[in-house]
């Protein structure tokens, strides 16, 4: 299992540092972390795209809060459907419920999809 983290920042004025250390202090490698300086809007994320090619069966990918990672609720529901037909956990750092490795956070995702398809 390998922890991999990802931060962004909306814009060249926001600090990518309290994320990136708070996904450290989580148990992430340096080098294991991957970054964006794009707005949430923007499709293309180089960084996202480039983590999620690294991932796979087993490990666990964390972002220190849900809108750093998805632009929607159902761009980042499908992100993380993905994610579990893979076989990768997902955990959000600041979002204690988020952690699909665990039955509770599982649920709680689970009622996520089903808000989103309503949106």
């Amino acid at each position: 299992m390998t922890l991999f983290g990802y931060a962004r920042a909306s814009s060249d004025d926001q600090e990518l540092d309290f994320q990136i250390d708070a996904l450290l202090q989580a148990g992430c490698k340096s080098s294991s972390i991957y970054t964006d300086r794009v707005t949430g809007a923007r499709a293309e994320r180089p960084g996202l795209s480039a983590v999620l090619n690294q991932l796979s069966k087993g490990d666990v990918f964390l972002v220190w809060r849900l809108d750093r990672l998805g632009r929607s609720m159902p761009h980042l529901v499908n992100l993380v459907d993905d994610l579990r037909h893979r076989g990768i956990d997902f955990r959000s750092l600041s979002d204690n419920a988020i952690d699909t490795s665990v039955d509770g956070g599982q649920r709680v995702f689970d009622i996520f999809s089903s808000l989103a398809r309503f949106e």
